[in-house]
């Protein structure tokens, strides 16, 4: 159902639902998704998807195979074009004019399922090759600010659980602490916004742990949409849940919840 459609029920001055009303409805929201929908031959990947990340929220997206999940990213970070709906950040900007890089440079990072670092360069150089920085001739040719940027890597390298292996090639890590790395390199960019996809897949048991206290930690200062399949690390996340089924919202709210809505352990968790 569009959010829009959602106002009159819940007691909320009716608006026109021209798109000048969309940052009216979207004011208050990082993120802002309202009857989002995307066809691929015929296959619609995204049927009238609707939702809202707020300011400083962590959101986990689960969902069976072919759910909607790559896609709702693709839409989001401007790989995907929607064929209807609004998709709105930070109360204000339409995401669905912009392209991929500038959506970027907005405040958005994206984290894709294998880790891609440079492996043949340390951990530190990885973190400083992504870092947010002024890149013009006078100040890289002075090094202007290189303090900051230096405590600004140690800072990242500290989140990240890798402040002792700064001096390590990247290739040398574990496939956790790749994770971890490439975790790193997005929050060099400063994003207000992460969508990172299975971060515990293929992690031993102690990075898994690790690996939620870690996104915790960053989701003090900003919002994270984690994409994710394992029900013990989104139990440890300990945050609201949003199942996808075929393109829509199948249900919402604490993992205890969804679990036990009966079309969820039919089309996901029964699988």
């Amino acid at each position: 159902m569009r959010l829009r459609a959602m106002i009159k029920p819940l007691g909320i001055a009716a608006l026109s639902g021209s798109p000048s009303d969309v940052p009216t409805l979207a004011s208050g929201s990082l993120l802002y998704l309202d009857g989002v929908s995307v066809s691929f031959d015929g296959f619609k990947a995204l049927n009238d998807l609707s939702m809202i990340i707020k300011p400083g929220e962590m959101r986990s997206i689960i969902g069976p195979n072919g759910a909607g999940k790559t896609t709702m990213m693709d839409v989001i970070t401007g790989k995907t074009r929607p064929d209807t709906g609004d998709v709105i950040y930070d109360g204000r900007v339409d995401l669905t004019s912009k392209d991929e890089a500038t959506i970027a440079n907005l405040g958005i990072g994206r984290k894709f399922q294998k880790p891609t670092v440079f492996e043949s360069h340390t951990v530190w150089d990885n973190i400083f090759l992504a870092l947010k920085q002024d890149r013009r001739v006078f100040p890289v040719l002075f090094g202007l600010e290189r303090q900051t940027e230096r405590a600004r890597i140690q800072e990242i390298l500290e989140t990240t659980r890798l402040s002792d292996l700064g001096s390590r090639p990247a290739g040398s890590l574990s496939h956790g602490q790749k994770q971890w790395l490439e975790i790193g390199m997005l929050l060099a960019q400063d994003p207000q916004l992460l969508l990172i996809d299975e971060p515990a897949a293929g992690m031993t048991d102690a990075e898994t742990e690790e690996t939620a206290v870690l996104l915790k930690d960053i989701a003090k200062t900003r919002s994270v949409i984690v994409v994710e399949h394992d029900m013990d690390f989104i139990r440890a996340l300990d945050v609201r849940v949003t199942v996808l089924h075929e393109g829509s919202v199948l249900a919402e709210g604490t993992l205890d919840q969804v679990s036990a809505n009966p079309r969820v352990v039919e089309v996901y968790l029964g699988r």
